[in-house]
């Protein structure tokens, strides 16, 4: 349980002044709890029991008022303690969740691609709150039951010191020993348990997160049968799991409770047995009662720091996760960029997968230059690695003869226009989901940008965009249609006005006329400007002043079209089976 503890411990490491006072005030309020009440109620019940009723007025009220004061310190205590640790407890949390997502945002892609999303969003979202529910019990008790242990065991010294035959009383405290053993054990199985059933809430997270992301297919090939099963297969699953958590959880309070009536009933035993005194006896098995039940307590709170640390490994599985796209220690200044990109024997792959191998290429500035080939060719690979979505695992970009790596990253990619064959639109207005292609960019110039794109047409029309351009689009650009999406991603890599610009299949969501009208934009966007398309369609390669063939990682050739269709079979291959 220590190690579990230090844990949450470590957590709070940040907030150690608002500890130590939880620590001090919970103590007062155990010790208060264990010792001063139960030294309160021998003294009352000893008055009572004793047949004495000449105490005047005001020792009377003394006594009466005793209680109430004593409650009042130690509710103070309480809550002065669970407060503290829960502000300082919640902004651990808080401070874990940031640092988490802040990671998630420097993990390289190829992390997303072997992750399922419902499953990363689940550790953000349940596990995190799974830890923070243990800190807000951990607050509760951690301090105060071990206060009130010690406070009990004080007294219980005190008043055997002072009266003979109650250490016989003590013997009944050997039932604790014995019950470390099942809340030991329960506690482990709490632990695995817990985090089976984490993994059981991240797959269902999963699913619906692929359920929802996927409406239109679901209701298209009628798989909402086979999605109700699933789905009910997996709440099964996660039902089962959270059963076994409860079973192990709750079965520590009933084990400890019989212990501790088998050691009261021996305390009353040996008490009646001995004469001791009623007022004493009484105040002794409220005592013992007290250490009873805050070692009950401590056992739940083993559960649950178990089960709040099985949550923190599955949150700590993604602070893990080595950062392989790095910034150099002294980085490159990169205020302006001519555009000359080298490719120099260049090799990579995701995993035991070979991507590229032994690439060589050198792209001048202000070429139009096509990458074409088979589907797994290497095509989007070779443009990932240009903004340094990943690093290379044999040789170097070169960005105007330096490598990209003595860059940072940021800096790079404000050099770098994208418009990718899946465009992403926030759920905000057309004007800042184009905006984000220059974040300190004017209405006017996003506006401009627009008309460059052709989007401004449907943007301005009230019956496509009522609100024009502060319409929103809705999560994913839900309530546009996939041409219009293409445009404002379009109008985004005008507007950042970056002398690199990669095209993935740009303009493959467009209708013909759009799409000649983009062409058009285009050939006024590329001048002067290194562009990489990366192309499976011909059409959109027709502006190319170079074009690279790639085939099972590597670039086979290169040329003009006309050169690579008079040599290059597979070229001309990919080039008639479209035009025949």
């Amino acid at each position: 349980m220590l190690n579990n503890l230090k844990v949450f411990l470590r957590l709070l490491a940040g907030y150690k002044k608002q500890l130590y006072l939880a620590i001090l005030i919970g103590s007062i309020a155990g010790i208060g709890t264990g010792a001063v009440l139960t030294k309160g109620v021998e003294r009352l019940f000893s008055l009572i029991l004793s047949g004495d009723r000449d105490l005047s007025a005001s020792e009377i009220l003394l006594v009466a008022s005793s209680f109430p004061t004593i409650f009042l310190l130690i509710g103070l205590c309480v809550f002065g303690s669970a407060y503290l640790l829960n502000h300082a407890g919640l902004a651990a949390i808080r401070d874990l969740r940031d640092k988490v997502f802040a990671h998630l945002q420097l993990l390289p892609l190829s992390y997303f691609q072997s992750s399922k999303t419902g499953d990363l969003i689940s550790r953000l979202t349940a596990d995190i709150q799974a830890m923070q529910q243990t800190l807000t019990f951990v607050a509760r008790n951690v301090i105060t039951q071990p206060a009130t242990i010690l406070g009990a065991i004080y007294y219980l010294y005190d008043v055997a010191s002072k009266n003979e035959g109650v250490y016989q009383i003590y013997l009944c405290l050997i039932a604790l020993p014995i019950v470390i053993f099942p809340i030991r054990h329960f506690s482990h199985k709490v632990e695995r348990k817990a985090r089976e059933q984490q993994e059981e809430l991240g797959g269902m997270t999963n699913t619906i997160s692929q359920n929802l992301s996927a409406a239109r297919e679901v209701r298209a090939f009628n798989l909402q049968d086979k999605e109700r099963l699933q789905f009910s297969r997996r709440i099964a699953e996660l039902f089962k799991a959270q059963m076994k958590v409860i079973k192990y959880s709750f079965s520590i309070g009933p084990v400890v409770e019989l212990c501790s009536s088998i050691g009261l009933s021996i305390a009353f035993l040996i008490g009646y047995y001995n004469g001791v005194e009623g007022g004493v006896f009484t105040a002794i098995f409220l005592a013992l009662y007290f250490t009873y039940t805050a070692v009950k307590k401590l056992g739940t709170f083993s559960a649950e720091l178990h089960k709040g640390v099985a949550s923190y490994l599955r949150v700590q599985e993604i602070l893990d996760t080595r950062i392989t796209v790095k910034d150099p220690d002294q980085p490159l200044p990169l205020e302006s960029v001519e555009g000359e990109i080298e490719f120099r024997d260049v090799s990579f792959s995701y995993g035991e997968v070979n991507a590229l191998e032994a690439v060589n290429a050198r792209i001048q500035k202000g070429d139009i230059c096509a990458l074409v080939g088979p589907s797994g060719a290497g095509k989007s690979t070779f443009a990932n690695l240009v903004p340094r979505f990943y690093d290379v695992s044999h040789g170097g970009v070169f960005l105007d003869g330096r490598d990209i790596r003595r860059f940072r990253a940021n800096d790079l990619r404000n050099h770098i226009a994208i418009v990718s064959q899946d465009p992403v639109l926030f759920d905000e207005s057309i004007l800042e989901n184009i905006r984000l292609g220059r974040q300190d960019a004017t209405d006017e110039e996003v506006r401009e940008a627009a008309r460059q794109a052709f989007a401004d047409e449907f943007i301005s029309d009230p019956e496509n965009c009522p609100q024009g351009y502060e319409t929103i689009v809705g999560e994913r650009g839900a309530r546009l249609s996939g041409g219009q999406k293409q445009r404002i991603a379009i109008a985004r890599a005008f507007l950042r006005q970056a002398p690199i610009l990669i095209l993935d299949e740009a303009t493959s969501a467009l209708d013909s006329e759009s799409e000649t009208k983009i062409q058009q934009a285009l050939g006024k966007l590329v001048a002067g400007k290194t562009v990489l398309i990366i192309a499976h369609r011909f059409s959109a390669i027709k502006n190319a002043t170079r074009i690279l063939v790639f085939d099972d990682g590597a670039i086979i050739d290169t040329g003009s079209h006309t050169e690579l269709y008079a040599r290059c079979d597979l070229y001309r291959n990919l080039y008639d089976r479209q035009n025949v």
